[in-house]
């Protein structure tokens, strides 16, 4: 007589699980891992492209299945679809070492790429290579994690790397454009002229308006953002001014 699985199984291989915790139960979705990091970037919004089956398991490797009654109990829904979509977002992402090590590379090979365009050598005014900042990183003991944007990953390894100047390296200026309505406003022309450095007075005679282009330190952005806001514009030219000769 052939064995029966049991009813409420389905088996699985090959696959990226995605799991979240809640009430005290453990509930996985199994997915195409590549597809997960596309659904939260929104890059990906079809569910079935996602996932590898369109089910909430308890355990995705024996092939349990969730039942309605722990659904319900935890998420206060029997909306599948809802479920998935609240485990895609908050779930914790389980890798093979093999996976791990390529997203790894990938989110480092980003952030390296960002610090890159965004810093320069003070001295020579031109940017460092990918490969050097790798380098200074490793000294110092900086390694890239898989639960943050690269991009944050980046501005933090941006900050240490200028406060510890293991190589000499300082974040580039943006370049800007600033037009307030009202050039009368000598308190806030003031506050301006202070962030912005500029070598040309670009302010026409006769004008109603205070105008000016200039390179500004990446960290006072916001301020001018704020001082801007309802008074004039601001207009960004160029997001990193480097010389693009090598080291």
């Amino acid at each position: 007589m052939p064995i029966q699985q049991p009813s409420g199984q389905i088996k699985l291989t090959n696959v990226s699980m995605v799991k979240l915790k809640k009430e005290r139960k453990r509930f996985e979705i199994a997915c195409y891992q590549n597809k997960v990091q596309d659904y939260r970037k929104g890059i990906e919004k079809d569910l079935d492209e996602v996932l590898q089956i369109h089910q909430v398991f308890m355990n995705v490797n024996k092939g349990l299945v969730a039942s309605k009654e722990d659904l319900q109990k935890c998420f206060g829904s029997t909306d599948i679809d809802e479920i998935i979509k609240e485990i895609l977002m908050r779930g914790e992402i389980q890798l093979s070492e093999k996976e791990r090590q390529l997203m790894l590379n990938k989110v480092n090979n980003e952030m390296l790429t960002l610090i890159s365009a965004k810093c320069i050598n003070p001295k020579s005014k031109k940017r460092y290579p990918p490969t050097m900042i790798h380098k200074a990183l490793v000294e110092l003991k900086f390694s890239p994690v898989l639960n943050k944007p690269a991009k944050t990953q980046a501005l933090e390894a941006i900050r240490l790397l200028c406060a510890k100047q293991i190589i000499p390296i300082v974040r580039a200026k943006m370049k800007v454009k600033v037009v307030i309505k009202d050039k009368s406003e000598a308190e806030l022309i003031e506050k301006l002229t202070k962030l912005i450095v500029s070598e040309d007075n670009v302010n026409k005679e006769g004008s109603e308006v205070w105008e000016r282009v200039g390179l500004v330190d990446p960290v006072s952005y916001r301020d001018l953002v704020t001082l801007t806001q309802g008074r004039g514009t601001l207009q960004v030219l160029d997001m990193a001014v480097i010389d693009e000769g090598k080291v």
